[in-house]
């Protein structure tokens, strides 16, 4: 009996938190909301940056290797937290989380070797594509 109603308090708190964390949100809305400006003037939707009214279009083009190296980047640091947090419990992973680490950096690299092969990583497109 009294484990079922620890395991109910500890229920009962994360929905009181979900809850306030919600009504909060909420709150905060709201007040935004109310003391919030509703001025209509002529400038009011036009871009601004630093003092320094804009001049021409806003929409710039951007090639997808920006994307794709952002990407990449994105995926390979992502790896390397996992291995560090693999090297902060070495002593506790013993052979078998080394085994593991391993395998994880070697498809890491098969990964990087994939994209090197494709030419991912080449800002210049060759004469092949070109013609």
């Amino acid at each position: 009996m009294l484990m079922n109603t620890e395991i109910i308090i500890e229920y009962l708190s994360f929905f009181v938190f979900i809850i306030f964390s919600l009504a909060l949100c909420g709150f905060m809305l709201f007040l935004s909301w109310i003391l919030g400006g509703r001025s209509l003037s002529r400038y009011k939707n036009t871009p601004f940056e630093s003092g320094i009214v804009s001049a021409g279009n806003t929409h710039l083009h951007f090639s997808v290797k920006f994307y794709l190296i952002a990407m990449f980047f994105v995926i390979f640091d992502v790896e390397a937290l996992y291995l560090y947090a693999w090297s902060i419990s070495i002593r506790e992973a013993g052979w078998i989380g080394f085994s593991e680490a391993f395998m994880f950096t070697m498809s890491l690299l098969l990964g990087l070797f994939y994209l090197i092969r494709i030419n991912a990583l080449n800002w210049v497109s060759s004469i092949k594509n070109n013609i």
